[in-house]
């Protein structure tokens, strides 16, 4: 099973701190709120705005008026929110990172240079560095059943405890439009999935999910 090592580069996020001590990405979900919280209190007055309780903005970054920021939330360097984000809160936004039009996020960490332009609801979810998702894709977070999420690779499954966890992409991958991620999703580094997929269980890196689930590895 993927670690947090071989699916991030964890310093391309502000969050480096939040994964220190852990060994797979999503038991970091439960922390994200604090985490939050601490750091931006630590964050620089003359390069971060505090508009309101919680929530932390820096001076370059856009944000569109018609975009929802509930708290707690800090939206990193040069990030771009577009016009009717809805960001609920616990979401940590990095540097460079688009949010586009009518995308939604709740609990999650986008690390640098991410981008959720288009209709997209990312939840209790965690996306490497450059990863890309298409219009309308999303990740789906709580099981039909209510049951807690398992991670499923082949023959190989971990218990996350968790009754809420989407996706974690690692870095620079890309999700097609309208594809969606089940809960407990794990894609590896380089990786890509076709549009209009319904992905479940473990991706591995540098590999292209093809309509019906075919996984096959990318030619060199």
């Amino acid at each position: 099973m993927y670690t947090i090592k071989d699916l991030l580069d964890t310093e391309k996020t502000i969050a480096a701190g939040l994964f220190e001590g852990k060994t797979y990405p999503w038991e970091v979900l439960d922390e994200i709120k604090d985490f939050i919280i601490e750091l931006g209190k630590t964050l620089p007055a003359e390069e971060y705005d505090n508009p309101r309780e919680n929530v932390w903005i820096a001076k370059d970054a856009t944000v569109f008026d018609s975009a929802y920021i509930n708290g707690p939330c800090i939206i990193d360097h040069k990030a771009e929110v577009r016009q009717c984000a809805f960001i609920r809160g616990s979401a940590l936004v990095g540097k460079n990172c688009v949010v586009g039009n009518s995308t939604e996020l709740k609990n999650v960490v986008l690390f640098d240079n991410v981008q959720v332009p288009h209709y997209n609801y990312v939840g209790d979810s965690i996306l490497g560095y450059k990863s890309h998702m298409g219009a309308g894709s999303i990740t789906s977070n709580v099981k039909s059943d209510k049951t807690k999420v398992v991670v499923k690779n082949g023959d190989e499954q971990i218990a996350t405890g968790r009754k809420k966890f989407g996706a974690v992409l690692g870095d620079f991958v890309e999700v097609g439009c309208n594809s969606v991620l089940n809960p407990g999703t794990v894609v590896g580094r380089n990786s890509n999935i076709y549009p209009v997929s319904c992905v479940r269980g473990v991706i591995p890196e540098n590999s292209i999910c093809k309509s019906g689930g075919k996984i096959v590895k990318k030619h060199d």
